[in-house]
């Protein structure tokens, strides 16, 4: 995605999050137990005041977080917080040098994407603990950077550089091969309502848990030889909730964005190697 629609992507999110968050900060966020929804917005304000202080001194803050955020009410944190973070963005180039987790880009446009990200999925979260019934769309091609996000860093990257956090998925995986399927979507079917024109192409993955870590392999299209215990397949929007396991609430719908064939127990090592990387 170019700059401007991640930034664009990254406001709308933003302001969702503050306007959902408005409706009261004591409520429980299912999706991020035991926190609140007050948690949820602090817990934002935090990463952004962290990044943006990362971009201001060119190395990682410590200690952190400063004693004076823990008690600043969570709306007045996550404002000033999104102030400081785009205002640090907008001092930079997308190729700026900026340490990040991530060792193969070390760039203000991984932050940006990043942040973008992050925003979406807790103001899903922010949705979800207020029983929202329409969550506020998400655009097809922020999804889409989502999905590769979330396999080949949050799962594939991550198992290699930590692998102390899938120690337990590990030792009880027993290497079956989950291929995850991303549907192309056209610009008419764009979540994203102000943004009509956006879309993504078609992507797929090979996920499997070999050799104490896990193999994320990008796909070409070919028939695989032999086949995956078991496929996911979606669109961006459902797939990337699937991942994340931000689902939609269970309806009598007679047809799911999400298509899960094949082996449980694959799927269910597939779940476990998500869950390490995104909890």
């Amino acid at each position: 995605m170019e700059r401007s629609r991640l930034l664009q992507c990254l406001s709308a999110d933003y302001m969702r999050l503050r306007e959902v968050a408005g409706a009261g900060l004591t409520a429980k966020v299912p999706t991020c137990l035991p926190w609140t929804v007050g948690d949820l917005v602090r817990h934002v304000g935090q990463v952004y005041l962290h990044k943006a202080e990362l971009m201001r001194a060119g190395d990682w803050p410590t200690p952190w977080p400063p004693e004076d955020i823990l008690t600043e009410p969570p709306i007045a944190l996550l404002d000033r917080a999104y102030g400081a973070l785009t205002h640090e963005f907008s001092r930079r180039h997308d190729a700026d040098a900026v340490p990040t987790f991530y060792t193969p880009d070390q760039t203000v446009k991984f932050w940006i994407r990043r942040m973008a990200l992050e925003t979406v999925i807790h103001r899903l979260d922010a949705e979800f603990a207020h029983k929202v019934i329409d969550p506020a769309p998400i655009a097809d091609d922020l999804a889409a950077d989502g999905v590769a996000e979330v396999l080949e860093i949050f799962v594939g990257y991550a198992s290699d550089a930590w692998p102390e956090e899938f120690e337990k998925v590990m030792e009880q995986a027993k290497g079956h091969a989950v291929e995850v399927r991303m549907l192309a979507s056209s610009p008419a079917a764009s979540g994203d309502p102000a943004s009509p024109a956006t879309s993504a192409s078609a992507r797929s993955w090979l996920v499997r848990a070999t050799d104490g870590r896990a193999v994320v392999t990008p796909l070409n299209g070919s028939p695989l030889d032999p086949p995956p215990a078991a496929t996911v397949t979606a669109s961006p929007v459902p797939l990337l909730r699937w991942l994340w396991a931000r689902e939609s609430t269970p309806t009598t719908d007679a047809h799911s964005p999400i298509e899960v064939k094949g082996d449980e127990e694959a799927i269910a090592e597939l779940r476990s190697l998500l869950r390490a990387g995104t909890q």
